[in-house]
């Protein structure tokens, strides 16, 4: 009886030579297969079997004969495991998998395969196959689980979410086959696969070929080329990298309405042409003109291109609007920003996170509306001598995006995290946007805030793009995440994940932010659901930018629906906001959450989160979500818009915790004088509810009068004890707890390693008074003098309580001592 015939289910590039088939099982005669591409490109002398490490990458395992099977995790690019810091354990159905944390008998081991670093573990193949195969994962020692590429070929996708792999018991490893081609093969075209004539076993008929994919080598398909629009002496030289492109076209025009002359570009033919580069260099300085692509290549399947599509170049320097056109900027025209300033070191920053309308829109300077709505309006509220962040005393503002994002209209406000050009100023911020004025603008408003002695952080959004989606049009397989079937990934919730492990997406990144510190003088970045980009891209951008400024601030949103990477971050120079401070917060000071949790979040979340004090940004509210007051007030509805007395003396307690806990402390502009939203969660269009209301400075000016002189002492020499650089000694800390209660106190620098002053904080966040033993250590022979209490710092009049023995906090009461 004829045996079925071997289905090819999948064929990729390994190279522009080579490339691997995938049957449906293991190749069963003796005799290797053949196959061909149609008519094209023959591959001579047939197939051969792959190797183990192409199904390693391919499936991370494969079945190594004598019934044994290999898991292993290949240590070459896009590799999120760093093996000198980090263990690597095999967990899955069969052995718990949370329970092989830790387990020596499941942890891969440093080995070569193929000739290549990876970590391997290898055993007994048939409990990995019962049952129609196990379901695995990677997990670190630290509990970081290592999630699967949605194009993974062996991926299981649960019912919530979860991504795992499964061995699957036909996808042995004997089942890949690599093919070799006699000339390199044009990306450009879209090719298929298919058997030979004759080889198809009996009774199986024709088949119909299987689509070519690209494998990782394409992802790593780069130049190091100067691209955008270049200005020289006498000419000016146009660049897109557009690997898989047919045709690219400059259109080109001297006004932003005029209609533009159409330009060929040229493919280049060297090394960088096989890395996809389109260039035309033109004998004239374009400074100031106008233009876009348009950009031609296979017109079907899910990476088709749209030649009749204008597409803004990923490296304009600046915009007339989202759609573009692009604007011709010469860097010498453009210049360098401000890098006089001195960048505050990590622990001494107090940030606050704003957004230039939100700041702008109701500051009491004269301006006017059109002023209000960018760059310029900021700029002279920073400049005024009542300006509020300045009188509250934070060193650091976080800018929400000023990349070019996707509002339709320059009135339509926006939070500004869908990037249309990660190079380009916001020209909705511009006065001028078709003269590029938002490029000076930007630089002006950066140069007020280090006059300010405020270092600017700026709020990037590289995990997603907005609309239109310029990256998606110049090579949607290259720049985007997608599964098998071509589906684009949405793990940041917005339809488009970027695919940020490809080399060139890499770059795109590290050129922007580079281009961001250098040519406005910007102090660090605040990386938008970071997660999505991987650790691996994250070292890489540390490394980038460190070269160029080593006092670079980088900040991790270190999360994304699809998970965390907190730990995972320790062993780098990143820093990240702490989501479980932000939630524990806003429960403490209700009466939830316990003393131990206060104490972990108190002492800086340490090793887990954070490895060095620095590396954790504690924060109870930011611009997503309802405001701190909206979350915790008593009112129904979640309305602080009236806060309550409580409500108050909450926000009293929280501010204390915050300016008292190690690491970085951040808050949102407004929440200082308890601003409210009036309920309302999400507000990224609500240009209405987000602008501060300076008059409620004025209603609640005790509230921000006692955050002012929390982040004063905070700042202060005395409070140098709360700003640690590095990890303290263990007998550093001290708490007392009293019974039944989650009111605290702690002694800082109870060991004196530090010097001799020490510092004593105790909160009570429940509604009834307490009594904390301070168990003979407090107040011991020193002198203790109280410097704040719930309601303000004291500056030399009325009552201070002294330090007993027998501590007595009212209820959502806190105090503040010195003593030496």
């Amino acid at each position: 009886m004829a045996q079925p015939a071997h289905r090819i289910v999948r064929a990729w590039l390994e190279s522009l030579t080579t490339g691997v088939v995938e049957l449906d099982r293991d190749w069963s005669d003796p005799t290797p297969p053949r196959q061909t591409f149609g008519e094209q490109c023959p591959a001579p002398g047939g197939l051969e079997g792959a190797p183990g490490l192409v199904a390693a990458r391919a499936f991370r395992y494969f079945l190594s004969g004598e019934g044994k099977i290999r898991f292993a995790y290949p240590l070459g690019h896009g590799c999120d495991v760093d093996p000198a810091h980090d263990l690597l354990y095999l967990a899955g159905d069969f052995n718990g998998w949370q329970a092989a944390v830790g387990n020596e008998a499941w942890r891969l081991k440093p080995a070569q395969l193929d000739g290549e670093p990876v970590l391997l573990w290898e055993g007994e193949a048939a409990p990995f196959l019962a049952d129609g195969g196990q379901r695995f994962k990677f997990v670190t020692g630290e509990h970081q689980w290592l999630v699967p590429p949605d194009d993974t070929p062996n991926l299981v996708r649960e019912d919530n979410g979860v991504l795992n792999r499964r061995v699957d018991p036909s996808r042995t490893g004997r089942h890949l086959w690599r093919f070799r081609l006699g000339e390199p093969l044009d990306l450009a075209e879209p090719r298929t696969v298919s058997w030979a004539a004759g080889e198809a076993e009996p009774g199986a008929g024709a088949a119909p070929g299987v689509p070519l994919g690209v494998g990782q080598f394409f992802y790593e398909l780069k130049t190091d080329l100067p691209l955008g629009a270049v200005v020289r002496e006498g000419h000016t030289v146009f660049r897109l990298f557009a690997p898989r492109a047919r045709a690219v076209t400059l259109l080109l025009s001297e006004k932003p309405d005029a209609e533009p002359v159409a330009y060929p570009l040229a493919r280049r033919t060297d090394a960088d042409g096989a890395a996809g580069v389109w260039e035309i260099n033109l004998d004239r300085t374009l400074h100031g003109w106008f233009y876009w692509y348009t950009v031609d290549g296979v017109r079907e399947g899910p990476g088709q291109f749209q030649p009749t599509v204008r597409v803004l170049d990923p490296y304009a320097l600046a915009t007339v609007g989202r759609e573009g056109p692009g604007i011709v900027i010469d860097r010498h025209w453009l210049g360098r920003g401000d890098h006089h300033f001195t960048t505050p070191a990590w622990q001494d920053l107090v940030i606050a996170e704003a957004h230039v309308r939100d700041l702008a829109a109701n500051a009491p300077v004269k301006a006017t509306p059109e002023e209000r709505r960018g760059f310029t309006g900021l700029r002279k509220w920073v400049e005024s001598p009542e300006f509020h962040l300045h009188r509250l005393g934070v060193n650091c503002v976080e800018l929400q995006p000023v990349q070019e994002f996707d509002n339709r209209t320059t009135e339509e406000y926006h939070w500004g995290y869908m990037t249309n050009s990660y190079f380009a100023p916001e020209s909705s911020y511009a006065l001028e946007p078709e003269k590029a004025s938002g490029l000076r603008e930007l630089q002006a408003l950066v140069k007020a805030f280090h006059r300010r002695g405020m270092a600017v952080v700026l709020d990037v959004v590289y995990n997603h793009v907005g609309e239109p989606a310029h990256l998606m049009l110049v090579d949607r397989t290259y720049y985007f995440e997608q599964d098998a079937d071509g589906k684009l990934a949405s793990w940041s919730g917005c339809g488009n994940d970027l695919r940020a492990r490809s080399a060139m997406a890499r770059r795109l990144i590290i050129d922007s932010c580079l281009h961001l510190i250098e040519a406005y003088g910007v102090d660090g970045f605040r990386f938008d659901l970071a997660e999505l980009l991987g650790v691996d891209v994250l070292r890489e951008v540390e490394a980038a930018l460190k070269r160029v400024k080593p006092d670079v601030i980088l900040i991790a949103e270190p999360w994304s629906f699809r998970g965390h990477i907190a730990g995972a971050l320790r062993d780098t120079g990143w820093t990240s906001w702490n989501d479980g401070y932000r939630d524990f917060m806003r429960d403490f000071v209700r009466g939830g959450g316990s003393a131990a949790t206060f104490e972990y979040y108190l002492k800086g979340s340490p090793w887990y989160w954070a490895k060095w004090p620095a590396q954790t940004v504690n924060y109870t509210e930011s611009h997503d979500d309802r405001t701190w007051i909206d979350v915790i007030t008593e009112n129904p509805g979640n309305n602080g818009q009236v806060p309550t007395p409580n409500d108050r003396r909450r926000t009293h307690l929280m501010a204390a915790i915050l300016f008292a806990s190690i690491g970085i402390p951040m808050i949102a502009a407004g929440q200082d004088f308890l601003r409210s939203k009036q309920g309302v969660n999400n507000t990224y269009q609500r240009g209405d509810l987000n602008a501060l209301d300076y008059r409620r400075l004025y209603r609640h000016l005790g509230t921000h009068t006692y955050f002012a002189e929390w982040i004063a002492f905070r700042r202060s020499e005395a409070g140098r004890l709360l700003r640690l650089w590095a990890r303290p000694s263990e007998g550093y800390f001290q708490f007392f707890t009293a019974p039944n209660s989650t009111a605290t106190a702690v002694l800082y620098n109870a060991d004196r390693s530090q010097g001799p002053q020490q510092l004593l904080f105790a909160v009570n966040p429940t509604v009834n008074d307490a009594t904390i033993s301070l168990g003979g250590v407090v107040p011991g022979e020193v002198r203790w003098r109280q410097l704040a209490d719930h309601e303000r710092f004291f500056s030399g009049h009325g009552v201070r309580q002294p330090v007993e023995p027998e501590l007595f906090i009212p209820a959502l009461g806190c105090g503040l001592w010195i003593g030496q």
